[in-house]
């Protein structure tokens, strides 16, 4: 079953709050930006940390595996929680559950504790799968794939603000307060715990499930499939093959993605010599560019999709992956920072672009299972992670890893060509993509015509106003 009365324009109602599908789109991705930050909060810490627990290179390698890991399954299990109990529950227990261990590290005192704790706090990347559920059943095909790009891309920013965001909150507890360094990394992390307890809350009371109402509701108006059937639906999504090829093209972008973010500040804080705090900033400014660079896949896959269908979508997202390749490749051989700056700048304006490139085309796969695709190509993301995470445990210098990471990530994007889609897929598609537009153009001209019935207005009463005079 279709929803129904799903947004068809984002930016033109972008302030539009009273808007469910608006109010929503704001709540997703600013809880994905508070989950993302908490989520790798303390990469930027990482040298205090390593100081104190003496940690050592394979240590911190695990630290990185482990952060990612277990990110994988609770993207499995998320995609078919949102299927059976809707995003906004899923997203509200997520949020208050995963308050407790991102603010537990602070209790860590040894390297095994801090290696479980970093393993919990892993369990919140699941929250990108709800982001993307969740925006994908309040917009319109002519512009789902820029609101799950702006909404992904706008999250994943909490990646880049954490990087010298955590240093300064570091800095207020070790310079203002007088706290020790290994008293101020545990404070900092316990006041990011807080902060998502209470964005999960308000989250359960500033949304709603679908844009006719939630979950419960709709399927006793039996306007969606009932709970016993979603996971055998969630099973038939997962033995189509384009799933996994997507989960497959998700490692190679946002997995590499998850890694930078881990590692940047290190990577630059011992290849470049750089401080603590100007290691963190420059590592910012990776994550940084999801402000406005994985908006742009989006956008170019729903442009790509207006001139060439779905298989438009599928060949944007190889023109972007084997960008992504190419640029990490030129970026792990720079070894001066003024050169090493704008190359990972290139590189991940690629690497997001194809996130949201790969997000343009997950919503058209099979939409009866929408949580498990979502879910299947999520975990994919983490599971490159995890494989690009052993290649930094010490047996190869990082700049070497950066390079072969390249060379995987331009062959994956050939895989780009297995996503096809039938002739009649096309053709629904189609159809509803340009019902969409047509609704859109619909609302232009009530809107033109609500602005010249206003404008004649106030000229007759000038007009009266001058004769009576």
């Amino acid at each position: 079953m279709e929803l129904q009365n799903k947004a068809t324009s984002l930016w033109r109602n972008f302030f539009n709050v009273k808007m469910v599908q608006i109010r929503t789109f704001h709540m997703t991705w600013f809880a994905f930006f508070s989950c993302f930050f908490a989520w790798f909060g303390i990469a930027p810490l990482m040298i205090i940390v390593r100081d104190e627990l003496q940690l050592t290179k394979s240590q911190v390698g695990w630290s990185i595996i482990a952060s990612v890991a277990v990110t994988v399954f609770a993207r499995f299990f998320i995609g078919w929680l949102c299927d059976r109990i809707g995003p906004r529950l899923a997203y509200t227990y997520l949020l208050i559950l995963g308050a407790f261990p991102v603010a537990g590290i602070g209790l860590a005192n040894s390297f095994e504790t801090f290696l479980f704790f970093r393993l919990l706090i892993g369990v919140i990347g699941a929250a990108f799968v709800i982001t993307q559920y969740h925006t994908s059943v309040m917009f319109a095909p002519n512009v789902v794939g820029t609101a799950n790009a702006t909404s992904a891309g706008w999250g994943n920013l909490g990646g880049g603000v954490t990087q010298f965001a955590m240093p300064m909150v570091f800095s207020v507890f070790v310079v203002g307060f007088g706290f020790s360094d290994a008293q101020g990394w545990r404070m900092s992390m316990m006041v990011v715990g807080a902060v998502i307890f209470v964005i999960g809350i308000a989250y359960f009371f500033l949304t709603q499930d679908a844009p006719e109402g939630n979950y419960k509701d709709l399927r006793e108006k039996g306007k969606l499939q009932q709970k016993d059937k979603v996971t055998g639906a969630y099973f038939k999504a997962m033995a189509d093959y384009r799933v996994w090829v997507l989960f497959l093209i998700y490692g190679a972008c946002f997995g590499i993605e998850l890694t930078v973010n881990n590692v940047a500040a290190l990577y630059f804080y011992d290849y470049f010599d750089l401080s603590l705090v100007a290691a963190g900033g420059v590592a910012a400014s990776f994550g940084l560019m999801n402000i406005f660079a994985r908006t742009l896949g989006g956008i170019f896959g729903d442009n790509f999709g207006a001139l060439w269908g779905l298989k438009g979508r599928s060949f944007w997202l190889f023109i972007v992956l084997l960008g992504e390749g190419c640029a990490l490749m030129l970026f792990s051989q720079m070894d001066v920072l003024f050169l090493a700056l704008p190359t990972l700048i290139i590189f991940s304006l690629f690497t997001q672009m194809a996130e949201g490139a790969t997000y343009s085309v997950v919503p058209f796969i099979n939409k009866k299972a929408l949580g498990a695709v979502a879910g299947v190509v999520g975990a994919g993301g983490n599971a490159g992670a995890v494989a690009a995470g052993f290649m930094f445990k010490g047996a190869m210098e990082w700049n070497d890893v950066f390079f072969v990471i390249g060379i995987v990530v331009a062959c994956a994007s050939l895989l780009s060509f297995l996503v096809r889609f039938s002739p009649e897929q096309e053709e629904e598609e189609r159809a509803l993509f340009e019902a969409a537009q047509i609704d859109t153009l619909q609302l232009k001209a009530d809107r033109a015509n609500e602005a010249l019935k206003q404008s004649i207005e106030i000229v007759a009463e000038f007009n009266r106003k001058k004769s009576t005079s």
